[in-house]
Formats: structure tokens, C-alpha cells, sequence
């Protein structure tokens, strides 16, 4: 998986030029797994490892959500390669008609499998948790494609006891393009001291403007 998101451009490394989360944190890499539809042979190795990873690790669920906007369209496709109901979560409530945060049949009760398409803190995702139990689901464990592993998010979700399963840990990732030729060992070492002190990173390398 970690070869069909590089090869169709969702990952790239721009240590020069980092984006800015919406957390306000700077960051030499980025992920854009909404390229993925885009490329249905790299999404159906997505899908595919999905649906071995819920089967390798005895994953049990009712239905599977996507949040919105990026994790619906993953959530969708996998309910119905396995023939599962599927839903997707809101980030904010509606302002209209009923004011529902979950959309697409009625949980209570039931088992539901949170999907990502990836995780930075954790808060959007443990924000769709608390909307899927506030519908009275059950919600135990999450799937994102990928994580970048910040001992904040690893916090979050274990203080929600909810278990991350992660298709392609971010050093899976970093290790496939070294490998790949997409940048070279200097760059993997700035990166790293990214990922070891995120928040730190941006004036550490002389780029100004974190809080």
C-alpha cells in the first residue's frame, strides 16, 4: 500500500516548502490520499489491505463510517466490497432539517467501524467517535490508511479506548521512498527530526511563525 500511494503522487516530501496543518503545525511532508478514486488500481490495494487487516486482526462491526469529507469515500467502498451498511460522520452538526451528525441509517446499538483516511492529532476522528456514541453505537477501533504516529494522537485515542489500525504506519512510508529514490538520506534526517518534535521542527530549521 505504502508503493500505490507514492506512485500516484499522494505523499510528498517538501522539506524547502512545508505546509501548514490546520493545527497550525508546519510540516516537511504531506499526504493526499484524495487522490486515491482517482487511481482505482491504487485504491483497490487500499480496499484490499482494509478488508486483510480487519480480517487478520478479528475486527467486529455492524456497519463502517467515514468521516466527512475525505474518509466517505473510502468508508463507502469498502461497505460495499464487503457487502456492509456504511454511514459517514459530520464534522458539525447540520443547522437544518433534523441536526444529525451521523447520516445514513440508525446505529443505536450497534458496532461501528470508524475509517480515516489519515491521522495527524486524532482529534477530527475521536470527534467522529464521540458523534457515532452519542448515537449509541459501540466504537472500539478505528481504521486510517495512514498515521503519523504523534505520541499525541497515540494518547488521544488510548484515553478514548479506542484502537488505531493503522494500513501504512508513516515509517513504512518514509522507509518505501527512501528506497524509491524520493529524496535522499539528508532529507530522511530532516524529516525525522520532524516527526521526532513536530511542533518544534519549523523554527528549528528557520522557518518562523509557530505559536
Amino acid at each position: 500500500a505504502a508503493h500505490a500511494l507514492l506512485e500516484i503522487g499522494a505523499v510528498g516530501f517538501t522539506p524547502q516548502h512545508p505546509i501548514t496543518f490546520k493545527s497550525g503545525m508546519l510540516s516537511p511532508v504531506y499526504v493526499d490520499n484524495r487522490r486515491l478514486p482517482f487511481h482505482p488500481a491504487a485504491w483497490r490495494v487500499v480496499l484490499e489491505g482494509f478488508a486483510a487487516l480487519i480480517a487478520a486482526r478479528g475486527i467486529t462491526y455492524d456497519a463502517i463510517a467515514g468521516m466527512e469529507a475525505a474518509g466517505i469515500p473510502h468508508s463507502a467502498a469498502l461497505g460495499y466490497a464487503l457487502q456492509q451498511p456504511s454511514l459517514f460522520v459530520r464534522k458539525q452538526r447540520k443547522e437544518h432539517g433534523k441536526g444529525r451528525m451521523v447520516e445514513g441509517g440508525d446505529i443505536h446499538g450497534k458496532r461501528v467501524l470508524l475509517v480515516e483516511d489519515l491521522v495527524t492529532t486524532g482529534g477530527s476522528s475521536l470527534g467522529g467517535v464521540t458523534a457515532l456514541r452519542e448515537e449509541g453505537a459501540t466504537v472500539t477501533d478505528c481504521l486510517a490508511i495512514v498515521s503519523y504516529g504523534f505520541k499525541e494522537s497515540r494518547e488521544s485515542f488510548e484515553r478514548a479506548e479506542v484502537t488505531l489500525h493503522v494500513l501504512v504506519p508513516f515509517e513504512d512510508l518514509l522507509r518505501v521512498a527512501l528506497l524509491r529514490g524520493d529524496f535522499d538520506e539528508a532529507t530522511r534526517q530532516v524529516i525525522d527530526d520532524w516527526h521526532t518534535d513536530p511542533y518544534g521542527w519549523g523554527v528549528r530549521h528557520g522557518f518562523g511563525g509557530e505559536e
